[in-house]
């Protein structure tokens, strides 16, 4: 196959992803809910994961503290091979069953947090054992598998069955089944934040200023939900820590813009 061929079978194939996303509104919807109670009661999202699974679950993860002004420890991913598998393939980890449990008993899972377990084939021992002892703890538990009927969507709570169909590259689930993932976790970590309160109309209003693109940021979105200008924002904000929420505050009283 040329280049060009190649792209363009890979881009009919991942047709299936949406689809299959949309098979699954139903349960995403529900974990949506499941994650965004678990947050707004002090609890905790842990993501379990292994190989791509893994991977997208870790940067799923690191990026909701700059993202929507949270404490890292308020999303987690536990990845089988440890944090340096978030870089590197350590394959042979995802056969550990010990390994998560101690994990998952070293961050005191309790109640209110929920445990959400991807697996592409939905048989990884790593995130299969996770799931079943969160379960045992009583925490409230939801599978992400691209396989039908498998163990680890019988084990969870909720199970949400993304239909990819075959990969393109045979066995290769970093292409469909982890963009699937990804979009899935995109929906999950994204609806639980908006539950929470965590945007105001379609803005990131806890984003964390940490460099001048998102000072940009703040200022443009500080401009949109208030009558200032951008002098005027970029000047409140510099005097309020960057925090948008307490510029908007500011600017509501009648003495904000003095």
């Amino acid at each position: 196959m040329s280049a060009r061929e190649i792209v363009r079978l890979m881009n009919e194939d991942e047709g299936a992803v949406l689809r299959a996303l949309t098979a699954a509104e139903e349960p995403l919807a529900h974990a949506i809910e499941r994650a965004a109670h678990a947050f707004q009661t002090g609890g905790r999202v842990i993501y379990v994961g292994a190989g791509t699974s893994g991977r997208v679950a870790t940067m799923d993860a690191a990026e909701m503290p700059p993202t929507f002004g949270i404490e890292p420890d308020r999303f987690i991913a536990l990845i089988a091979g440890g944090n340096d598998a978030g870089g590197k393939a350590i394959e042979n980890a995802e056969d550990e069953i010990h390994t998560p449990v101690v994990a998952l008993n070293e961050l005191r899972i309790g109640a209110n947090d929920v445990v959400i377990g991807l697996a592409a084939s939905g048989t990884t021992p790593f995130v299969v054992s996770a799931i079943r002892h969160a379960r045992q703890k009583g925490v409230w538990t939801c599978g992400i598998a691209n396989n039908r009927n498998s163990p680890l969507l019988r084990e969870a709570d909720l199970a949400i069955f993304l239909d990819t169909g075959p990969e393109v590259l045979t066995g290769s689930t970093r292409l469909k089944a982890g963009t699937s993932q990804k979009l899935a976790l995109n929906r999950i970590s994204t609806g639980a934040m908006v539950l929470s309160g965590k945007v105001i109309e379609n803005l990131m209003v806890d984003v964390k200023a940490s460099n001048a693109k998102l000072k940009e940021r703040c200022a443009r979105i500080v401009c949109e939900l208030s009558t200032a200008t951008q002098d005027e924002a970029w000047d409140l904000l510099e005097a309020n820590d960057w925090n948008i929420r307490r510029v908007l505050d500011a600017l509501k009283s009648p003495a904000g813009r003095t």
